[in-house]
């Protein structure tokens, strides 16, 4: 009788299944370390885009208020132009805001108002950086206290805020507008938001922008008003600012 030949089973040597096992941790090791790249360069391209966004609203939140800029000679303790230069500059103005600028809910009509652009340092440890805020009051009010508290926040983490105004008795711009009475004829504003890359980087990641705007309004001289408004044959009172700025 003849028996079936039995063919003898092979099977994985401890050797095959360690290299098995060590090239299957390589290549997750690969996915994974593209994954990580992946989400990474997604992350700094998000955080690039908001920091854009961010700084696109605050100039164009600047750009409504200056195109609607408004300076009567015979009220001068309402309508002051001012500018205090340097990185952190104060702009403050009185403007007819368009009926899309933030926080028109809050004043109602009262969209004649006086509007105080700064940098001030983030007190709720959001960033460790500056804020650019925007305060805002009606124009025969004084400044409440939410708004002195809670100021609208238009940018974050910002590494300075300039305004220059255009001397043309100069032909230069200039840091401080001394002529409160008057309006420029041109503004400059500069914008650094800081970026997220430390060490000898971190000056390559900020962004930088610098925007000119040509303003559309000129001081109504007092001649003019045809008595619609008090005279003032003295001197007007000053405005007060946040921070305690006059």
């Amino acid at each position: 009788m003849n028996l079936p030949r039995r063919h003898p089973r092979r099977a994985f040597t401890l050797i095959e299944i360690m290299l098995a096992l060590m090239i299957f941790s390589m290549v997750i090791a690969a996915i994974y370390s593209t994954w990580m790249m992946v989400m990474r360069a997604t992350k700094t391209g998000q955080d690039a885009a908001a920091r854009a966004q961010r700084q696109r609203v605050a100039l164009r939140t600047i750009e409504d208020g200056l195109m609607g800029i408004q300076s009567f000679q015979a009220s001068q303790q309402y309508y002051s132009f001012i500018v205090a230069g340097g990185s952190s500059s104060l702009l403050s103005f009185a403007a007819r805001v368009p009926d899309i600028f933030p926080r028109n809910g809050k004043f109602g009509d009262f969209n004649l108002r006086r509007l105080s652009f700064s940098l001030e340092s983030d007190g709720n440890g959001y960033s460790g950086g500056n804020n650019l805020v925007l305060r805002q009051n009606p124009i025969l009010m004084d400044v409440d206290d939410d708004e002195k508290k809670y100021p609208l926040v238009l940018a974050r983490n910002v590494k300075s805020f300039t305004v220059e105004c255009l001397d043309t008795n100069k032909g230069d711009w200039v840091t401080e507008w001394e002529t409160t009475n008057s309006i420029p004829p041109m503004i400059r504003v500069g914008l650094v938001l800081a970026g997220n890359a430390a060490g000898p980087s971190a000056a390559a990641s900020d962004l930088t922008i610098v925007r000119a705007f040509s303003v559309p309004s000129e001081m109504m001289p007092e001649s003019v008003q045809h008595g619609t408004m008090g005279r003032n044959s003295g001197n007007p009172p000053p405005i007060s600012l946040p921070g305690g700025k006059k």
